[in-house]
């Protein structure tokens, strides 16, 4: 089995045990380093939750001191499927020891996706036993099969309120993905709110972070 998923953590702000648990998915050639200070941006809205954001499990071809959640040669339609099914039982292992070091159900479970990060948190989190309380993909895709929506439809086993952030100048992943994702998660059932940040390439910007810490906030029970 290969070594379990680890990376930098935040307490909660506020003392006492964690209320809630937000776990960030880096990117493609990045590390957990990369969005663990969303964290500290967001602890004032969610000052009782913990924060942790692993390392993926392999380093990248393309970028010596960055992680892959699996490899990408854009050269094989299907090598992103194939992809986030190789990485998805050490990305699930990792959330059922976080959420169980802190005493949490998956009620109280966010997953933060970056790029390919969202594709791992979109796959893995459709599929858990119980829904997380909230999905925020920001400038990445939902991976299905060539098939389309309706050769996973037996797979998915949780549909949790989803927000999809991306910017309309990404050359990387080009902003139709965000529509595709949510035309992919409507027909699964799953319906899901999208900001599209405008300048903005193959990153985040302040309106979406604002967005997205927003929507945990509301997807927690912590403001109306």
């Amino acid at each position: 089995m290969p070594a379990a998923l680890d990376g930098p953590r935040l307490p909660p702000r506020a003392q006492g045990p964690a209320r809630q648990l937000v776990v960030f998915l880096h990117g493609y050639g990045a590390d957990g380093n990369d969005l663990i200070e969303i964290g500290r941006a967001w602890q004032p809205l969610l000052p009782q939750a913990a924060f942790v954001s692993p390392h993926a499990p392999e380093p990248c071809a393309e970028a010596p001191v960055g992680r892959q959640w699996f490899p990408l040669t854009f050269r094989d339609p299907q090598e992103r499927w194939r992809g986030v099914n190789a990485a998805a039982p050490g990305l699930e292992r990792f959330l059922d020891a976080e959420l169980a070091r802190h005493r949490l159900g998956d009620g109280a479970l966010a997953l933060v996706g970056f790029s390919q990060g969202t594709m791992m948190a979109l796959h893995v989190g459709l599929r858990r036993r119980t829904a997380p309380a909230a999905i925020v993909g920001y400038s990445g895709l939902l991976v299905l099969p060539e098939q389309g929506p309706d050769a996973v439809a037996a797979e998915i086993s949780a549909r949790p309120p989803v927000l999809l952030v991306h910017g309309d100048q990404d050359d990387l992943i080009p902003a139709q993905a965000l529509f595709l994702a949510a035309q992919g998660l409507a027909a699964l059932g799953i319906p899901a709110e999208w900001h599209l940040s405008h300048g903005i390439g193959h990153g985040i910007d302040a309106e979406g972070l604002r967005h997205g810490g927003e929507f945990l906030e509301q997807r927690f029970g912590l403001r109306p």
